[in-house]
C-alpha cells in the first residue's frame, strides 16, 4: 500500500540507533524490530504532548501517589484480578477492601453482605443497576406479572454511565430535570416518576457538574410515603463515585449510606477520592438478598468457593492492592486529613473566585472538593467562560467550561476538581493566572472570535 509523507513518523537522529529505520509507518506495524530504548523514546515523546496531569483540574481521577505506591504498582502490574485461584492473596485483599468500605458505610452486618472490585465506578454502577433490574424481574415473575418495560428514576445531572446502563440493559430512564430552583434530585414530585415498573432510584453523592450531594435520606422518606400511599416499594442505589470516599471522613453525621434502610447498594470510585491510580472501583450490597444469585459466578478458591461478579473479565489486580495500601497507609486519620485538606483548598479557591467581578458561584466546594461558577447574567458580550478556559490552557491549566444538563443547557459553568496533588501553593498560582487572564479578557475592545470554537470537555 502506498503511503504519503503524512503517514510516516520521521525519527530524530538524537535517539535513533545505527542500523535502525529512520522513519516508521503510523498506522501499520513496522516490519523490523528495534531496540527497546528507541521504542521507549518514541512512545515517551509522543505522550509528552499530553497536558500535565497534575494541572488537569477537569478530571476526578487520581494523578498522584507516593513512591512506595508506585513501587508496589510496578511490582504487581502483572496480576490478573479475575484469576482468584492463581492469585489467592490478591483475592483475599479484594475481599478485605470491600468489607472495609462496607463498615465505613455503616453496613449493618458486613459478614452477611457482598461486594466486589470493578474496573471503575461506571462498572460498579452498571452492576448496581443490573441487580435492581434482576430483583424487580424476579418479584414480578413470582407475582405472575409482566417483566417488560422496566424503568429507573434519576436526575438529568447523573454521569453518562447511567445513560449507558439504560441503553445497554434496556431500562427506560425516567429523567427528573434539574432547574434553577432544584439543581439535584431531592424527592420533589417523585411520585410522578415512580410506578410499579420502577426498578430503583439513583441518588448521587457528588454530582460531576457541581459537586452537590443529593439528599438520600429525604429521597428515601419520599419513597416511604409512595410505598404507604400506593404499595409501590422502591429501593435506592447510591452512586457515591466521589462522595462515598469524602462523606465518611468529612461529614460523618450525614445519613446517606446503609443507615438509610432503602439503600440497597453503594458504589464508589477507588481511583477518584479513593486516592488510587486509574483502574479500580467498588460496589457493596446491603446483604446477599440485595444481589440476585443469578448474577454471581462461582470459582474454586483455596479448596472452597469464591463468588465472583463483573462485567469485565481480565482486569488489573495491582490497583486493588494499591487501594489496600492506601487504607493501611492513611487509615481514618490520614483519609480525613487528605480529604479535609482538599476541601480547604477548594473553598479557598471558590471564595477567591467569587470575589472576582464577573463571576458568581454555582457551588462552593463544601461537599466534595469540587465547585463551579458562571458569568453573571448579562455581564459581557465580549468573552465567555470558553475563552477563559482557552486562556488558562495556554498557562498549562485545564479548567473546563461546559453547559449544564437538560433544562439548564443554556447555562455555561466552569468547574475545578481539587485532588490530593493540588496544594495551597499551586492553588495560589492558579488564582494568579486566572486573575491575569480575566484582566486580559476585560481589556478587549471587541468580542473574541467565535469561529469553530467548541468545548472538548465531557463530564
Amino acid at each position: 500500500m502506498a503511503q504519503n509523507d503524512d503517514d510516516r513518523m520521521v525519527l530524530s537522529p538524537v535517539f535513533n540507533r545505527s542500523g535502525e529505520r529512520t522513519s516508521l509507518p503510523r498506522h501499520q506495524m513496522p516490519e523490523e524490530m528495534m531496540l527497546p530504548s528507541t521504542a521507549y523514546q518514541i512512545v515517551h515523546d509522543q505522550a509528552m504532548l499530553d497536558g500535565n496531569s497534575r494541572l488537569n483540574l477537569a478530571t476526578f481521577v487520581s494523578t498522584y501517589m507516593d513512591k512506595e505506591a508506585e513501587l508496589l504498582y510496578a511490582q504487581t502490574v502483572d496480576k490478573n484480578m479475575i484469576d482468584k485461584d492463581e492469585y489467592p492473596a490478591t483475592a483475599e485483599i479484594e475481599d478485605r477492601c470491600w468489607r472495609i468500605l462496607g463498615n465505613l458505610w455503616h453496613n449493618p452486618d458486613v459478614e452477611q453482605a457482598i461486594g466486589t472490585s470493578t474496573i471503575g465506578s461506571s462498572e460498579a454502577c452498571m452492576l448496581g443497576g443490573l441487580a435492581l433490574k434482576r430483583r424487580w424481574q424476579h418479584r414480578r415473575k413470582e407475582a405472575g406479572r409482566s417483566t417488560e418495560a422496566p424503568n429507573i428514576v434519576l436526575s438529568t445531572a447523573v454521569q453518562v454511565c447511567w445513560e449507558k446502563f439504560c441503553n445497554y440493559f434496556e431500562v427506560e430512564p425516567r429523567w427528573v430535570p434539574i432547574t434553577e430552583d432544584r439543581l439535584y434530585l431531592d424527592g420533589h414530585d417523585l411520585e410522578k416518576y415512580v410506578d410499579e415498573n420502577t426498578i430503583g432510584v439513583v441518588a448521587i453523592m457528588g454530582q460531576t457538574y457541581t459537586g452537590a450531594y443529593e439528599p438520600v435520606k429525604k429521597i428515601a422518606a419520599k419513597l416511604d410515603q409512595i410505598h404507604s400511599d400506593s404499595g409501590v416499594d422502591v429501593e435506592i442505589h447510591v452512586d457515591g463515585a466521589s462522595g462515598a470516599m469524602i462523606a465518611p471522613f468529612c461529614q460523618p453525621d450525614l445519613e446517606w449510606d446503609f443507615r438509610v434502610p432503602r439503600v440497597a447498594s453503594i458504589s464508589t470510585s477507588g481511583h477518584k477520592f479513593g486516592l488510587v491510580y486509574p483502574g479500580v472501583g467498588w460496589i457493596v450490597w446491603r446483604d446477599k438478598e440485595a444481589l440476585p444469585e443469578s448474577m454471581i459466578f462461582h470459582c474454586a478458591y483455596l479448596g472452597g468457593d469464591m463468588p465472583t461478579l463483573a462485567l469485565n473479565f481480565s482486569r488489573p489486580g495491582a490497583q486493588v492492592l494499591l487501594q489496600y495500601y492506601q487504607f493501611l497507609r492513611l487509615g481514618r486519620e490520614g483519609f480525613t486529613a487528605v480529604q479535609s485538606g482538599s476541601l480547604d483548598v477548594a473553598q479557598r479557591l471558590s471564595s477567591a473566585i467569587a470575589e472576582i467581578g464577573p463571576f458568581e458561584l454555582v457551588s462552593k466546594g463544601d461537599t466534595i472538593p469540587v465547585f463551579a461558577w458562571r458569568l453573571k447574567s448579562g455581564y459581557t458580550d465580549k468573552w465567555t467562560l470558553f475563552d477563559l478556559q482557552d486562556r488558562l490552557r495556554m498557562k498549562g491549566w485545564q479548567v473546563p467550561a461546559y453547559p449544564l444538563a437538560d433544562d439548564l443547557a443554556d447555562v455555561t459553568v466552569q468547574r475545578i476538581v481539587v485532588r490530593a496533588g493540588l496544594s495551597m501553593d499551586l492553588a495560589d498560582a492558579l488564582l494568579a493566572d486566572l486573575r491575569t487572564e480575566v484582566e486580559f479578557l476585560e481589556r478587549l475592545s471587541g468580542p473574541m472570535p467565535r469561529e469553530g470554537q467548541t468545548s472538548a470537555f465531557h463530564h
